[in-house]
């Protein structure tokens, strides 16, 4: 039988795309940038967006008449938020009027952030299956799960085209890529600070990570990596910051950019963080990214 990851999105999505929360703003007054941002990703050479928070269909489908080419993909859309027929028949209107520019990334969360969790792989499962039996069905091929623990990573390979993992390390995607096989697209997202100073750049990796090492799921995978407790207090220790964070020279950048390619992973969703609490699209950051990662000159 066919995998169901032997789809266009593998090739679709190329090597490096853009981790986003600014492009999924729905402030009626940043519509038009984020439409023009969404327009220069797509010439910087990047493939893909990936809509961060618990991001929607509509979301993508409002970058999709901005752009002709760039996939656009949902990471993640929040299952105990969204019902499974309402995103089918989204889906399907969005494939109906672009074809093959959508990629469905979804995710259980985290009991803090879903009032209702509950048994997050049961819950996974059912979703599917309701994707599967609905009127316009979502095929396998055209969606990836956030999966982190074995058991997830199994359902990505199985009844997905891959896996979206958040917050991990090179070791982590070898790990991954020895549960999913070898056809399944690993597309992780992959944090960034564009700063070469060791301390600064430490800092604005704390200021971001300080709240995701709070919350279990992300914390029992560090712990199954090899990371204590106290690596994981205080925003993380050095050798965790530097573990889940790329920063340094832009030589430094590529090769640790290339720790991820080499352990298994066929996208790098990268995310910047600027630390400077602006919600906006980083577009020079962007372009800096584009030309270290050899996108452009």
């Amino acid at each position: 039988m066919q995998h169901p990851s032997s789809s266009t999105f593998k090739n679709a999505v190329g090597t490096f795309g853009i981790f986003t929360h600014e492009l999924r703003s729905e402030d009626p007054a940043q519509q038009d940038e984020i439409r023009r941002a969404a327009a220069e990703v797509e010439q910087l050479g990047f493939g893909a967006v990936w809509l961060g928070g618990s991001s929607s269909v509509r979301h993508a489908a409002h970058l999709a008449t901005a752009t002709s080419r760039l996939v656009l993909a949902t990471g993640i859309l929040n299952i105990w938020f969204q019902d499974a027929d309402t995103v089918a028949e989204q889906r399907a209107d969005l494939e109906r009027s672009h074809p093959g520019r959508f990629l469905l990334g979804l995710g259980a969360s985290h009991a803090a952030l879903a009032q209702n969790y509950r048994r997050p792989y049961s819950t996974m499962v059912e979703y599917l299956d309701a994707l599967d039996g609905a009127a316009s069905p979502v095929p396998a091929d055209s969606r990836v799960l956030a999966a982190l623990g074995p058991k997830m990573l199994g359902l990505a390979r199985d009844r997905a085209a891959g896996a979206h993992p958040y917050l991990v390390t090179p070791e982590y995607i070898e790990q991954a890529r020895g549960v999913l096989g070898s056809v399944p697209l690993l597309a992780p997202e992959v944090t960034v600070v564009l700063d070469e100073n060791r301390d600064s750049a430490r800092a604005t990796a704390r200021g971001f990570l300080q709240y995701y090492l709070t919350l279990p799921n992300y914390a029992a995978n560090l712990e199954r990596l090899g990371f204590t407790e106290d690596d994981l207090v205080d925003g993380g220790s050095d050798r965790l910051v530097d573990a889940l964070v790329v920063w340094g020279t832009e030589e430094s950048m590529r090769n640790r950019l290339h720790q991820f390619l080499t352990a298994g992973a066929d996208h790098l969703a990268l995310q910047v963080i600027t630390g400077d609490g602006r919600d906006t699209p980083p577009l020079p950051q962007w372009r800096r990214l584009a030309a270290i990662t050899g996108l452009t000159n």
